[in-house]
């Protein structure tokens, strides 16, 4: 069974090698932040606690696309952490605020785990622009380069273009893709699913077509692949993973709770946090809709997607 980036017991000359990754990963992530983060920091620049500091922070949070929910909340969580810590400096109401908000992201943390079937079937949905077929790539390296076999499946069959990224992404990871030219999306997922149990894949990865969630009859098209998947597999997909574009801000609330009624969604990779303003929107997601955010990514270099962990993003974002 594969806990990504979970390792047992690394040695501690392998702990010191990773180290300087994660340390590069998490100046990538605060350097993607800035431009949500610096409007918020600012408020804590002044020389008093008071009302007009709070009023000052809601109107930041609400900007970065926290959303009302996740903002009302911090703010009264932050009014009772300053509170009970007698705190009487503003630059310390900022730490707090960093406690807060990762105590309310805590909840989307969680590894990917593959490997308790196989394969691990792991169906991705987005709308066009979100980086799903990027996404998939880098996820396919990252598993790869945990020792899993990948097969993948390019479900997207009427757009040539979307199959042809996916087959760059194959040859680059050096792993097997199952594709048609204009075929029916849900037998590509049945031949790819029922090939993957053949040749004793991990992971099967399914990319369909991008669609908006109020497109009806695509919404429809992907519960048919579903359908068809647990056909092939009665327990697939194992996995249901949404990519959204960070830059969306409440359109990616929006989106999570349109594919997640259609779907029934495990995960999300939250994408292209590199230079966004609306870096709060994860706040809003934890708040209105706890779907665990598996993988973070802030570029287009297949070491710039990581896993998400609630601490290291509040504190790139406020730190």
């Amino acid at each position: 069974m594969f806990n990504l980036f979970k390792k047992k017991s690394p040695s501690p000359a392998t702990a010191a090698a990773e180290a300087p990754a994660r340390q590069g990963w998490l100046g990538k992530l605060r350097a993607g932040l800035r431009k949500t983060g610096s409007s918020i920091a600012t408020v804590f620049t002044g020389t008093r606690i008071d009302d007009a500091l709070y009023e000052q922070l809601e109107e930041a949070l609400l900007m970065a696309d926290a959303g009302v929910n996740a903002t009302q909340f911090l703010l009264d969580d932050l009014k009772r952490r300053v509170k009970e810590a007698k705190v009487t400096e503003p630059a310390a109401v900022k730490a707090l605020l960093i406690d807060a908000l990762a105590e309310l992201l805590a909840p989307l943390e969680k590894p990917l785990t593959i490997g308790a079937q196989q394969p691990t079937v792991i169906m991705v949905a987005g709308v066009n622009g979100a980086g799903k077929t990027t996404s998939i790539g880098k996820l396919t390296h990252h598993l790869s380069s945990e020792g899993a076999s990948v097969l993948l499946a390019a479900a997207d069959t009427f757009r040539a273009a979307a199959r042809e990224q996916l087959m760059v992404w194959a040859e680059r990871n050096t792993v097997e893709i199952v594709h048609q030219t204009g075929g029916d999306p849900a037998s590509v997922c049945f031949d790819a699913v029922s090939a993957g149990k053949a040749r004793g894949k991990d992971v099967v990865l399914v990319d369909t077509a991008g669609r908006l969630p109020t497109q009806l009859h695509l919404m429809e098209e992907l519960r048919k692949i579903k359908r068809v998947v647990q056909k092939a597999d009665a327990s697939a997909p194992h996995e249901v993973l949404l990519v959204i574009d960070g830059n969306t801000g409440q359109n990616a609330l929006t989106q999570v709770k349109a594919f997640d009624e259609a779907l029934g969604l495990t995960g999300l990779i939250v994408t292209k946090l590199d230079g966004t303003a609306k870096g709060g929107v994860l706040a809003a997601i934890a708040r209105d809709k706890p779907v665990p955010v598996y993988f973070i990514g802030v570029g287009e270099q297949l070491d710039e997607l990581e896993t998400f962990k609630a601490r290291e993003f509040a504190q790139a974002l406020l730190d």
